[in-house]
């Protein structure tokens, strides 16, 4: 059985507060586990059922019907960090032989951090520290499941290490938090960790809004593409960028005009991929 996710709310900055628990954000995607007569499924947050992907999640039993709500993840042995980009090539395996090779050679992990029913009982309207509790009672079915660690009251102490690692944020949950299904709810806040970048701007979508970033090759010797900014700009942004850049055109094609790199930006992104190209990044201000 699928359920809704809660979902969170966004807090600007790191915070501590005694009323809240605080708890690195796993790099990973969403995940619903649900074990119903002895079937398990899996879910992302929208409701696409994922079991297939993940053979090594979806075969491992509980001793009775569950739900679990979590974050599918896959560590980069050389950082311990999770890696974003190894969870997607999971997600996005289709054949049934390259899946099986995958969950051999990239194994995922499973870390839960909240339990939503367990043996038949709805525990979504008990607080979150004593679904916690519930949650650290029940035993595990094998190595690719963990639960996620926290801390009360100290998130900035958090933040701090989870600056000091490069992972990409953490979540502050009330306490006495019941589990909102499917609301983006203030009780559960995310502190993202920003990185930021200075990018010149070498062109832009003809139809949907998009600015094409790129950034010097190491050697300075000429631009690489870092993808595309589609998020941060307002209207005011907008209506300097084309008040300007009509003498900088250089060409078009079905899809974008091409202009010279003499508009700069900075952006703030998740973090850079491992093609060099940065993640979700959103407009900062233009570097004049």
């Amino acid at each position: 059985m699928f359920i809704d996710p809660m979902l969170l709310a966004t807090a600007p900055v790191p915070f501590s507060d005694s009323r809240f628990i605080f708890e690195p954000k796993i790099d990973g995607h969403r995940l619903i586990f649900s074990q119903q007569n002895g079937v398990v499924r899996l879910y992302t947050r929208h409701n696409n059922d994922c079991t297939h992907q993940y053979p090594e999640i979806a075969n491992a039993l509980f001793p009775h019907d569950i739900v679990l709500d979590g974050e599918i993840a896959c560590v980069d042995s050389a950082t311990g960090n999770p890696d974003f980009e190894t969870v997607m090539t999971r997600f996005q395996a289709k054949k049934t032989d390259k899946i099986a090779a995958l969950s051999v050679s990239k194994p995922v992990t499973f870390v839960i951090f909240d339990v939503l029913q367990n043996n038949g009982v709805d525990l979504r309207r008990l607080p979150l520290l004593k679904r916690k509790e519930i949650l650290s009672s029940i035993p595990l079915p094998s190595n690719n499941f963990g639960i996620i660690p926290f801390i009360e009251g100290a998130g900035e102490a958090l933040f701090t290490q989870i600056e000091e690692r490069e992972m990409e944020r953490i979540v502050g949950k009330r306490k006495e938090s019941i589990y909102e299904t499917g609301r983006r709810s203030d009780n559960w806040r995310k502190i993202i960790n920003w990185l930021y970048a200075d990018v010149f701007i070498i062109g832009y979508r003809k139809e949907e809004f998009g600015w094409l970033a790129a950034v010097p090759t190491l050697d300075n010797a000429k631009m690489r593409p870092a993808g595309i900014i589609e998020l941060g700009a307002n209207p005011t942004h907008k209506k300097a960028f084309y008040n300007v850049v009509k003498p900088l055109v250089t060409g078009e094609d079905r899809n974008f005009v091409y202009v010279e790199p003499r508009i700069r930006a900075r952006v703030k992104m998740r973090n850079w991929t491992r093609s060099g190209m940065l993640r979700t990044p959103v407009f900062e201000r233009f570097i004049i």
